[in-house]
């Protein structure tokens, strides 16, 4: 059990750090941010989607069978990151675009994310409890998607009226809250029998939702291009086999 807080906090932390990614930005034009990051998405969405289907749910068919509740799961995981969206109003803006987000979007966005984050939070740590393999899966999904969600966060706060070193602050004090959502999962995990079981399929809901309705819809706002389109989809395809190569460690 010391290996799981060991492996669950050690990645945790390193999710959270990921925050600090913003002062890349420091020194980029906002026209080469928007085609890095493009790419930095499409890789995303497909980590997770790996993640979901390839580690995920799998897992969680192997340890109660294919039943209907792995399937409520799964549709649970989807309704609670919709209506955390509605009710926070919180969107993943990957890529920055100043003309969206008036300056008390900013606040709001910093409300919301921590509240994600949490919740990642709670998905490594109920990853790690299930083993250290579909652990090790899961923080590079998450963390795959954290990349352009946090740059995105980043160009949020700025343009709402942050300084630069202050959106950096406020970003990495949001990302913290995944530390304790990873600290609620393992202490949930030792006392409840049933939370690994409930968490994966969860997770699983979390990030179709996350790359369904956050990522994906960032590639389409772009008019079409073969050349881009065709760099897209190798972006994907590289982020699922990523996610797929891990299957050799288990």
């Amino acid at each position: 059990m010391t290996s799981v807080w060991l492996y669950s906090l050690t990645s945790v932390v390193f999710v959270s750090f990921i925050s600090l990614i913003g002062v890349l930005t420091f020194g980029l034009k906002e026209d080469s941010s928007k085609k890095i990051l493009l790419y930095l998405v499409s890789f995303s969405a497909g980590g997770l989607f790996g993640d979901t289907f390839i580690h995920l749910i799998p897992e969680a068919v192997s340890e109660s069978g294919f039943g209907t509740h792995v399937s409520v799961y799964i549709l649970l995981g989807i309704i609670i990151s919709f209506i955390i969206e509605k009710l926070l109003q919180w969107r993943h803006c990957h890529i920055p675009t100043s003309e969206e987000h008036p300056h008390s979007f900013a606040y709001m966005n910093l409300v919301g994310d921590g509240v994600h984050n949490f919740i990642d939070g709670l998905i490594i740590g109920g990853s790690y409890l299930v083993n250290i393999q579909i652990g090790i899966a899961t923080t590079l999904a998450v963390t795959l998607h954290e990349i352009p969600q946090e740059i995105g966060d980043f160009g949020v706060l700025v343009y709402g009226g942050f300084s630069k070193s202050r959106a950096i602050l406020f970003n990495l004090a949001t990302a913290l809250t995944a530390i304790i959502g990873t600290l609620v999962a393992l202490s949930l995990g030792v006392f409840a029998q049933n939370f690994t079981p409930f968490i994966i399929p969860f997770a699983a809901g979390n990030f179709i939702y996350i790359a369904g309705s956050d990522l994906i819809p960032e590639l389409r706002k772009e008019e079409p291009r073969l050349v881009k389109s065709i760099l897209q989809l190798v972006a994907f395809v590289l982020g699922i086999l990523m996610l797929f190569s891990l299957v050799f460690l288990e």
